[in-house]
Formats: C-alpha cells, sequence, structure tokens
C-alpha cells in the first residue's frame, strides 16, 4: 500500500541558482539592425529598474550606479543608431563590440533580478561581496565593449561613448557593499554565533537585521524561510550535500525561523491596515479582478479536483496540477485525462495566468496569506538528508526556536492570536526537516500538542493535528505521542475534529503509528479506532478516504485486528469502493481517484481475506463483488494491483468451498485474465493465479459424470 496521500505543491521548473548569470552570446553572423535593436531593448529594461533600486536588500548604492550607467548606454546607442545602421553587416568591431554589451545587460538584467529576488533579501545581504563583485565584471565588460566600438560620427555620441566607458572603468574598481549593508551582515553573523554557543540572541540586533533589508513582518520572515528552504533543497537534490553554502543557507533559516517564533505574536502584519497600501501592478490587479469573478472549481486540477497549486498546460492546452499530471504520465498514461487525445510530448508549459489568479484567490479568501513559495513535491527525496543540521548555528538556532515554541504551547494565558500561532509554527517547523523534527520532539512539544486535540479552537486544533503528522514521521515522534498516551487521543481526532483536513490527518497519523508492531496492537484495542477509519474510509472526502485505507492496511498486521475490522463493517465500505457505488465524480479528475481507491479497496480485502471470517464476509457482501474483481483482473492496472487481486480470489476459492469455485468457473473472463497474469505477472502472483486455474479445473473435473462401460456381455452400465 502507498504511503497517505498528502497535498503535495507542485513541481516547479527547476530555478536558476542565485548568482550565476547564464547569457547567450549572440551568432556572429548576425545583422548590425537586429542585434542593436535587441541591445537597446536590454538597456531599456536594465535602466528601468532604477525605481525599485531603494529596496533591495543591499548594494543599493552599486545597483544604482549600474542602473544609471546602464542608462548612459542606452542614450550613446540611441545616438549612434544611424551610425551602425549605414555601416557594413560584416563590420567585425561593430558586431564585436555590440555583442559584448549584450552580453554584459544579460547579465546585470540578472543580476539584478537577483538582487531583488522575491524572498531572498537575507541570502543578498550575505552575499553582498561576491554580487558586488559579479558587477565589477558586468561593469568591466561594458567598459571594454564601449572601447572597441568604431568611433561615432557625430562629436555629441562619441563624448557619451567617452562618458559611458570612463563611468563603467571607475564603477568596474569602485563598486563595493554599502556601509549598512557590512552592519547588517555582521548582526546576522553575530546572531548565528550566539546560536553555535548556544547562547539566546539580543532580540533587537535580529530587530535591525530585518530593518535593514526590509522583512520586518511576520510575512515576510516566512517568505524569506521558505526561499531558503526551496534552495537547499534544491542543492540537495541535485547532490549538493557538501555544498559549503548549505552551512550558510540552514544557519538563516535558523536565524529567520527563530525571529519568527520569537519576535512576533501573530502570523499575519498588524500594521498591513494601517499602512498605505502599494498600488498593484497591472497584472495583480487584473488577476485580483479575474480572482473576483472565476468559478473556484474552474481552477481545480481535473485529476484530483483540488484547488491548484502550480498549474501547467500539457500539449492539448488542457491545464492541470504539475505533481498531479506529472504522476499520471509516470503512470505510463499518454493522452489527456480531459480530452483523451494523445500527448504530442511530455513537456509541461507554467501556467502563469492561472497561478497568479489562484493566489488572489487564495488572498481574497484569507487576507494575509503569503503568496504560494512552497518546496515542491519532487524535494521529499531531499528531505531524508536533513536528518543532521549543517552547522553549529543551524543546531543552535532550532533547538531555541523549539524550546520557545513549547513555553508558548504550555502557557495558559496567551491571547487567542498567540495560542493559534504556537502551533501553527510548529506544523511549519517539522513540515519539511527532519532535523526539526526531532528538535520539537527533544523539547517536549508532542505532549502539549497533544493537549491541542480537544481544544474549541478549530484553527488550532488543526494545526496541531498537522504538526503531530509531520512529528509521527521521525521515530522519536512516533514513541513519544504513544508514551504520552495519545493514540487514543488522535483515534477520537480522526472521527470528531472540527475540520475534515483535521480528520484525515488523524488518520495519517494512525498509519505512521501503524508502522510499528506494538503501537498497531495498542490502537488496535481502542474499541473506536477501526470503525473510525471505516467510518472515514466509507463517507469521507478522497484525502479522508485513501488515509483511512492505508491506515486500515497498516493495523491488519495485527491478528485481532482482522475480525473486528469485519465487525466493523469494513468488507461493505471496501465493497462499495470497488463497485463504484459510493457517488464518485463523472469528471476524468473523479474517476482517476476512483480508481486509486478501488486499487487500495482490493489489497484490503485482500488482506482481509486471508482469515475464513474474512473470506465468508467478502464472498457474503454482493453478489456483484466477485464479478467486479475479475474485471478488475483483466483491466490495465499495476503489477500489484493484480497481485492483490488474485490473492483475494485465490483466498476466496480457498475459504468459499465449491460455491465460489463454481462461480468462478461460470465468468468468462476470468481464465483469460488468469493465464495472462501467469505469462505476465509478479512471482506470488502468478503462484496465486496457477493454483486457482487448477482448483477450477479441478472442481470441474469432479462434477463430470465418469465415462460408460460395457459388461463381457456388451451391455453399456
Amino acid at each position: 500500500m502507498p504511503p497517505p496521500h498528502e497535498r503535495e505543491r507542485g513541481q516547479p521548473p527547476r530555478r536558476r541558482r542565485m548568482l550565476s548569470l547564464p547569457a547567450v552570446c549572440p551568432c556572429e553572423a548576425i545583422a548590425l539592425a537586429p542585434l542593436l535593436a535587441s541591445l537597446l531593448s536590454l538597456a531599456a529594461d536594465v535602466a528601468a529598474a532604477s525605481e525599485s533600486v531603494d529596496a533591495l536588500p543591499a548594494l543599493r548604492g552599486a545597483a544604482r550606479e549600474a542602473v544609471r550607467i546602464a542608462a548612459l548606454l542606452h542614450a550613446f546607442l540611441d545616438a549612434v543608431r544611424d551610425d551602425f545602421a549605414a555601416a557594413a553587416d560584416d563590420d567585425k568591431a561593430a558586431v564585436l563590440g555590440l555583442s559584448e554589451l549584450h552580453v554584459a545587460m544579460q547579465k546585470l538584467r540578472l543580476l539584478l533580478a537577483d538582487l531583488s529576488r522575491k524572498g531572498a533579501r537575507h541570502w543578498v545581504l550575505m552575499n553582498a561581496e561576491l554580487a558586488a563583485s559579479e558587477l565589477r565584471v558586468v561593469m568591466g565588460s561594458v567598459a571594454t565593449a564601449v572601447d572597441v566600438l568604431p568611433p561615432a560620427a557625430s562629436i555629441e555620441a562619441r563624448e557619451l561613448a567617452c562618458l559611458v566607458s570612463r563611468q563603467a572603468w571607475r564603477a568596474a574598481a569602485r563598486l563595493r557593499p554599502d556601509a549598512e549593508d557590512a552592519r547588517a551582515a555582521q548582526g546576522v553573523r553575530s546572531v548565528l554565533a550566539r546560536f553555535a554557543g548556544g547562547a539566546t540572541p539580543d532580540a533587537e540586533d535580529a530587530r535591525l537585521v530585518l530593518a535593514r533589508v526590509g522583512a520586518a513582518t511576520w510575512p515576510a520572515c516566512a517568505e524569506e524561510a521558505a526561499f531558503l528552504e526551496a534552495e537547499l533543497l534544491e542543492r540537495l537534490e541535485t547532490g549538493g550535500q557538501d555544498d559549503n553554502d548549505l552551512v550558510l543557507i540552514s544557519g538563516l533559516m535558523a536565524f529567520l525561523l527563530y525571529c519568527r517564533v520569537v519576535l512576533f505574536d501573530r502570523t499575519d502584519d498588524p500594521d498591513k491596515d494601517d499602512a498605505p497600501a502599494a498600488r498593484p501592478s497591472a497584472v495583480a490587479r487584473c488577476a485580483a479582478a479575474a480572482a473576483a469573478w472565476v468559478n473556484p472549481e474552474a481552477l481545480q486540477c481535473p485529476i484530483t479536483l483540488e484547488l491548484m497549486t502550480d498549474p501547467v498546460t500539457v500539449s492539448t492546452g488542457q491545464t492541470y496540477d504539475r505533481a498531479s499530471i506529472k504522476k499520471w504520465i509516470k503512470s505510463g498514461c499518454r493522452t489527456c485525462p480531459v480530452t483523451g487525445e494523445r500527448l504530442r510530448s511530455g513537456d509541461l508549459v507554467p501556467n502563469l495566468a492561472a497561478r497568479r489568479i489562484v493566489e488572489q484567490l487564495l488572498l481574497s479568501r484569507a487576507g494575509s496569506v503569503p503568496p504560494i513559495h512552497e518546496p515542491s513535491g519532487k524535494h521529499r527525496r531531499a528531505v531524508d538528508k536533513t536528518a543532521s543540521p549543517f552547522g553549529a548555528a543551524a543546531a543552535g538556532g532550532a533547538r531555541l526556536a523549539a524550546a520557545f515554541l513549547v513555553s508558548r504551547l504550555s502557557r495558559g494565558d496567551t491571547t487567542p492570536h498567540e495560542q493559534r500561532k504556537a502551533p501553527h509554527e510548529a506544523r511549519k517547523l517539522s513540515k519539511r526537516n527532519v532535523f526539526y523534527r526531532a528538535c520539537l520532539v527533544d523539547a517536549g512539544a508532542v505532549p502539549w500538542l497533544l493537549h491541542l486535540l480537544s481544544s474549541g479552537d478549530a484553527t488550532a486544533q488543526d494545526n496541531a493535528v498537522a504538526a503531530l503528522l509531520n512529528v509521527s514521521k521521525h521515530p522519536a515522534g512516533r514513541r513519544a505521542l504513544v508514551e504520552a498516551g495519545g493514540a487514543g487521543l488522535v483515534v477520537d481526532a480522526a472521527g470528531v475534529a472540527a475540520r475534515v483536513e483535521a480528520r484525515q490527518n488523524a488518520a495519517a497519523v494512525l498509519f505512521y503509528l501503524s508502522s510499528n508492531p506494538e503501537y498497531c496492537e495498542e490502537i488496535t484495542r481502542i474499541p473506536e479506532a477501526i470503525p473510525t477509519l471505516v467510518t472515514l474510509a466509507r463517507h469521507g472526502a478522497y484525502r479522508g478516504r485513501k488515509n483511512a485505507l492505508v491506515s486500515l492496511y497498516g493495523l491488519l498486521q495485527c491478528p485481532d485486528a482482522h475480525a473486528r475490522a469485519v465487525s466493523a463493517g469494513a468488507v461493505p465500505a471496501l465493497a462499495a469502493l470497488l463497485l463504484g457505488s459510493s457517488g464518485g465524480s463523472a469528471a476524468a479528475g473523479g474517476e482517476i481517484r476512483d480508481e486509486d481507491l478501488a486499487v487500495d479497496a482490493v489489497a484490503l480485502l485482500a488482506r482481509l481475506a486471508e482469515r475464513p471470517a474474512g473470506a465468508r464476509a467478502v464472498a457474503a457482501a454482493s453478489s456483484e463483488l466477485v464479478t467486479r474483481l475479475v474485471d478488475f483482473l483483466g483491466e490495465p492496472a499495476s503489477r500489484s494491483a493484480k497481485e492483490h487481486c488474485a490473492s483475494l480470489l485465490a483466498s476466496l476459492g480457498r475459504h468459499g468451498g465449491d460455491g465460489v469455485l463454481a462461480l468462478l468457473g461460470k465468468l468468462p473472463g476470468l481464465m483469460p485474465a488468469l493465464y495472462a497474469l501467469i505469462a505476465d505477472g509478479t512471482p506470488q502472483a502468478v503462484k496465486k493465479a496457477r493454483w486457482l486455474v487448477n482448483e477450477i479445473h479441478r472442481h470441474y473435473d469432479q462434477r463430470q459424470p465418469p465415462p460408460a462401460t460395457a459388461d463381457h456381455r456388451g451391455i453399456r452400465v
């Protein structure tokens, strides 16, 4: 059985690494006119960035100087436009100079984009020296390229060329980070040094750093931490465990985590309503207008029927959530789920318009929800590489933040905002970092999170369940949860939590607990455990059903669980899922989800049918169930699904007696499906299929009358 279904963020295209400046050099045979036109456009783009320079987290003075030189270069190129129009296309000096300028402007535009990248303010601050070095190199390239250009015809143009060259050479020699940048970076290093020594840093020092880089609110810190986490996991995913930057990235994550937990009492910006509203861009205004009238169902992925977080478009023009369509394609399907057309390629094109509308829709619903910026689902493998911290500062900061969180969780005199913030922070802290989960467990967070399961605040309860789900993925977390007597509380949450998501996550917690045989037995002894999961599997939403099914599968490793599951009505519930009588959607996404649940239902029925009582319950559940199982065996499905189905049919034949074997023998599709499985199935499936074929033949051979014989007189007897 697969692990419980959890909402995955979509998988965005691989991001360009910060301060890597890939540029495309124009081809040698390019004509001067299009080269100059492209260069003018590039220079104009860079010069237009002057309005945003003052908002940079660092290098404001250096960036302002570089943008000013780009504006001078644009003026010079505009002045010599006619000169180059009259020049021959084979003027090598002109082509070389303009090509070098084109490459330099590309790099400068990328560099400015990195300096202003959303969520990268602290990263930019701590790498200001490296960024300044790149700026100096670019300015040197500009000066060199201008010097090799042919002399301009007009005096004014020649003076502009001299001015650009002189200013660029001076910038190449003098551009450095601002003095305030150095002080702010030193403040960060001071805080990290205290983290490494296990000492609590001065909160005022941290506030000054946040103010300098423009991240003085909780949402801003959360955005910064999300960027750094994505950067960390991206490097781990590509095998960069030895990357020296990992220590810095992890340290900055710990710094922002500590600031987020300690410096703010709420997860939104209390000054937001009083501050003058910034004028949104034209794109944002269009997205907001679209979000106001668009039907939210139109933004659901046709496969999962959940809100798309990373919408992408396939070759047929249909839009899906990236994680869902990648899973669809990876499973071997090469057709569009909606139209049925064959996909000409596996390329997934980001649908930025739909993404902006989704972000605006979330903002309109939640008021202060930060833009979607989460590490992608592909990083799940990289999460396993976070079990050890990268550096003493990262370890110390995480432990201090976890200890502070536990102190907040244990306080009873907090405001409603504080009561909600602590479990929310615990949820975010433990989401994608194994070491952070261990820090929460070591700090004693589990008992206090369990206490919140009975909270009357639905938000606090929801966050507490989600945090416990994250912690239960760690062996120490599972041990702490069971030792604190939390199994029963989690079962109760799976049945009666205020929100659907909380009930679904509680069922997933039971799945992780069931991986330990001792914990599995303890859960099975709780009278309400299996009935609660059966109810969720019967009446829950897709995620709830999925989590309930895999949790039941885990619990069935205990001998006592079989009888409890049968008596709780597990067989009729699973039969309903398999027969499709649970009211699934007729849309393509609903069909896919029903098929997914059907595979899990077959696996569970196969495990139940291993016992005679379970097999009898399956045989008696519905006259259509056995027929559906035979049809399922002949349908396209994974090898493991067919193995479960063959095992289930074999168990029915073994424990159901001649009546079941007679019924199976009458179904015309069974024998072809069994022979196909024998030819191309797993070893276990082949064994089950051979046994079933032999038993059916034996049953019918026994029912045939013996052949007639004649006595010595020739009379037939």
